[in-house]
């Protein structure tokens, strides 16, 4: 039946038009030989790099962080709703007990 089934949807398939593979391999070859031969140090990898960079590209993140202040905890976010709807049960009812 197709009341229940959904189609999905086409693939996004993009392909260069301007682009020379022969020539990014050999140069990723030539980058390797350069490497084992100790020309070009070695790639280091660290996802801590990644992560900095982020922060690095947003200011607020940055100001955050430069601040030390904490983002809100579920705890504290769970005990202001909690308040928020006793005082809503006040508002409606007129009554302090739940």
């Amino acid at each position: 039946m197709g009341l229940f089934s959904m189609r999905k949807p086409r693939g996004y398939h993009h392909e260069y038009i301007y682009v020379d593979e022969r020539k990014e391999k050999l140069q990723k070859i030539e980058e390797s030989a350069k490497r084992d031969l100790g020309m070009i140090p070695p790639k280091e990898f660290s996802p801590e790099d990644i992560r900095g960079k982020f922060i690095e590209g947003t200011t607020h993140l940055k100001r955050r962080k430069e601040s030390g202040r904490k983002p809100l905890t579920y705890g504290f976010l769970f005990a202001a709703i909690c308040i928020l709807l006793f005082i809503l049960h006040y508002l409606v009812t007129g009554e302090f007990t739940l």
